[in-house]
């Protein structure tokens, strides 16, 4: 199989991203220096270079994250050629199992929270857990709050977002909880209790059918529009309540965007924009609330 890489534009100037004809990995997943590159030869091989920050593998693409110190254009050609030459000589992309149970650390826009993403269910439906005491049906994060410097939970489907507290650092730790939580799956424990993990979504569609019209379509919106990208940066967001009168829409977030330094500017600029294009006259402000 011949491999020949091609440059793609990237509005991200420290992205390189490359396709190829053929395919590099079935689906997507991005990695770090914390993840467990032995399984990803050709992304291992990668990190030995110094200025190499994350790869994202997904299907003919490969995204590859620089640190700031140097531009593409200076090593970019050496690169593409060191990955044509190892993919032209059968260098492998991936040597594990394919069945083997995986998590790889992925930071997040809130400096304090580290999602860690597996390649297997976790759960049915979104959870939170601000304390160990709201954990004792939740076997994973009453384990996990056994760590001092964790301060906050959230688990969704397939990813465990922890929140540290403000005086640690993820550089000290994202090591040591990524390696607990792969333990703590392939030992085969139990994430938590299916009785408070059952699918509700008979409940929530009868929810929804109570409001009005309006809020029926911001609920939607968020659940369709804004609660994926926010799911990718390691969160949640849920509709909490739209007032007539004031035409304010109050929303919660969790996980990853529960106190992020961030989320204010991405509630003005994305969520409550693309609510106002979406119902005009009818949104005057989102205010969100931390879950």
């Amino acid at each position: 199989m011949n491999y020949k890489l091609e440059i793609l534009k990237s509005e991200d100037k420290n992205n390189l991203v490359l396709s190829s004809k053929n395919l590099i990995y079935e689906k997507r997943i991005q990695l770090n220096e914390n993840s467990d590159l032995n399984q990803f030869p050709l992304v291992k091989q990668l990190f030995f270079l110094p200025f190499i920050k994350s790869v994202i593998l997904d299907k003919h693409l490969i995204i590859i994250e620089k640190l700031d110190f140097l531009n593409w254009e200076e090593v970019q050609d050496d690169v593409i050629k060191q990955l044509e030459n190892y993919l032209n000589n059968g260098g492998v992309v991936f040597s594990g199992n394919i069945n083997a149970i995986t998590v790889y650390a992925e930071s997040t826009p809130n400096p304090n929270v580290m999602k860690f993403v597996c390649n297997r269910r976790l759960v049915n439906i979104s959870h939170e857990f601000k304390k160990i005491d709201d954990a004792t049906k939740c076997y994973v994060a009453k384990a996990l709050f056994i760590h001092e410097f964790i301060k906050e939970i959230f688990i969704d489907f397939n990813f465990i977002s922890v929140t540290i507290n403000s005086n640690n650092n993820w550089d000290n730790h994202t090591l040591e909880i990524r390696e607990f939580i792969l333990s703590y799956i392939k030992d085969g424990n139990e994430i938590i209790d299916p009785a408070i993990d059952k699918n509700i979504k008979a409940d929530k569609i009868v929810e929804i059918n109570n409001l009005d019209e309006v809020s029926q379509k911001i609920s939607e919106l968020i659940e369709t529009q804004i609660k994926p990208a926010v799911a990718s940066d390691g969160g949640n967001i849920l509709f909490k309540s739209y007032d007539k009168t004031t035409k304010e829409v109050n929303v919660i977030l969790q996980g990853a965007c529960s106190g992020c330094p961030s989320s204010t500017i991405t509630l003005k600029n994305g969520i409550e924009t693309m609510l106002k294009n979406e119902l005009p006259g009818k949104i005057s402000n989102v205010v969100a609330i931390n879950g």
